[in-house]
């Protein structure tokens, strides 16, 4: 697996994300957190692995770790179809600048997320939006759960097939008590 930018000419600078080589890493690391969020984008629902919209794992692993999600665009009625209700529901580019706020205190009001996880969103929008975490709000921690390497997260996974990364997110969602 690859640890190469997705988009050609995307440049990391000097820091480049730390590859996440096992799914129980990711786990470990979103436990540790204290305030983490999910960032889920509209490609989830264009996204298909074993037969499914990759929204329906994103649900499952949302369900298991019970880390609330945020639905960007109008991925909040593709969440409610499926019977999952979101935490929240912004435009990306809305959200990432609320996280980026020091004194933002989350979606429920008691802190600011110490982890933002992103998911599903296309590739440049989320890696722009990345690059303005890492630049902006350097002490924040990001992660990646696509199977697309993102070189301005703090971990992303690395290049994979749809295949590898099904497997990836179900390990996840075992790891943590789901099905």
């Amino acid at each position: 697996m690859s640890c190469e930018p997705w988009q050609c000419a995307e440049i990391a600078a000097t820091k480049k994300a730390n590859p996440i080589q096992k799914p129980e890493i990711a786990v470990a690391m979103m436990q540790k957190a204290a305030r983490p969020i999910i960032i889920a984008g509209s490609n989830l629902t264009e996204r298909f692995m074993e037969g499914r919209p990759a929204i329906d794992f994103i649900i499952e692993l949302a369900k298991a770790s019970k880390i609330p999600v945020v639905a960007t665009a109008h991925m909040v009625g593709e969440f409610v179809k499926r019977g999952y209700h979101p935490a929240a529901f912004m435009n990306a580019m809305a959200i990432g600048q609320r996280v980026v706020d020091p004194t933002w205190m989350g979606l429920d009001g008691k802190g600011h997320p110490d982890l933002v996880i992103m998911v599903g969103m296309p590739y440049y929008m989320q890696a722009l939006i990345l690059s303005g975490l890492k630049h902006f709000a350097p002490t924040l921690k990001t992660m990646t759960l696509d199977n697309m390497y993102h070189v301005h997260a703090s971990w992303s996974f690395p290049n994979a097939s749809l295949e590898v990364w099904a497997t990836n997110l179900k390990v996840m969602t075992t790891t943590f008590g789901g099905n």
